[in-house]
């Protein structure tokens, strides 16, 4: 495995003092005393507070909240992620939802503390068959889905639109082999939705970032995009980020010749692609170059899978 640097999946966290005075009291009640430790937790990309707490009395939750500044989208995002989780069944391994609400803008959910690792980077292979072998478990058990949400082709239609958006815009830098068959990828990428369609509940957002290793169990975090599909999604629109963190390369781990992940993974990298030219949105200063660094390695399992010089 490569031990290449990589773009780091972090955003600018809030730490717990910052977080408004009354959601911070709020999370005192509800949790039965005062906080006495708060450690902020690294990784992902939202521009607000992730937490592990502990109550005077030793209770310990993990909580997230965010408020409309400096990204006001996340409050959306959030918003999502609660319903989701509260929603999800105990056979998603995933922390338990103890609470959420809302209060002067700010959302705010409160998790059961996992003690938990994200997985080594670059990545090792062992916790790598083993975030694998759970990914591909939780599919199983996840067919069909157990909650209601979304088809893919609908969650993700504004974003899987990367080439054909390309068509009508700056090409100043793309990538030659991309600018080349740009027409190629455009129509490539416009029958991903049908092909990734299925009765799966999906992730569909599966990164490091998003995944805590507590000795042979993996547990999967952050679930606002969750919906449903075909069973292989979560695991192709992992690998492109997995072979830009040092791990073997996407042919290797998913070498199904299924025309129907090459057009999704068309869309993977042509949302990738274009999001990484764009300007860097508020509070997430390091989302770019890691869209841009998992983009490529996207890029170059497409043309793997394509076969196009």
């Amino acid at each position: 495995m490569s031990t290449e640097t990589h773009p780091p999946a972090t955003g600018v966290r809030v730490p717990w003092q910052d977080v408004h005075p009354g959601v911070r009291a709020a999370v005192e009640e509800f949790l039965g005393d005062r906080v006495v430790e708060a450690v902020t937790q690294d990784g992902g990309f939202s521009p607000a507070a992730a937490v592990r707490l502990r109550t005077a009395a030793g209770r310990r939750a993990f909580v997230k909240s965010v408020g409309p500044e400096p990204n006001a989208e996340a409050v959306g995002i959030y918003r999502s992620e609660a319903a989701i989780a509260a929603a999800l069944p105990e056979a998603v391994p995933a922390p338990r939802l103890l609470t959420s609400f809302e209060l002067d803008g700010w959302v705010t959910l409160v998790f059961e503390d996992v003690e938990g690792r994200h997985p080594a980077m670059p990545w090792r292979r062992d916790e790598l068959d083993l975030v694998l072998d759970a990914i591909r478990r939780m599919g199983e058990t996840l067919t069909p889905a157990p909650i209601d949400v979304p088809p893919v082709g609908e969650r993700l239609d504004g974003a899987f639109r990367g080439w054909r958006q390309l068509l009508s815009e700056d090409t100043t830098g793309l990538d030659p082999w991309a600018l080349r068959h740009l027409g190629a990828l455009a129509e490539l990428e416009s029958g991903w939705a049908e092909g990734a369609s299925g009765e799966t509940l999906l992730h569909s957002d599966l990164r490091a970032d998003n995944l805590l290793i507590s000795g042979d169990r993996v547990y999967v975090v952050d679930w606002p995009w969750a919906c449903r599909g075909a069973a292989w999604f979560d695991v192709m629109a992992m690998l492109p980020s997995v072979a830009m963190q040092g791990g073997p390369p996407p042919q290797e781990l998913l070498p199904d010749p299924d025309p129907a992940i090459t057009a999704a993974l068309a869309g993977l990298a042509g949302f990738l692609i274009r999001m990484s030219r764009r300007p860097d949105p508020p509070g997430l200063p390091t989302l770019r170059a890691f869209q841009h660094a998992q983009g490529m390695a996207a890029l170059a399992w497409l043309r793997h899978r394509t076969g196009w010089e």
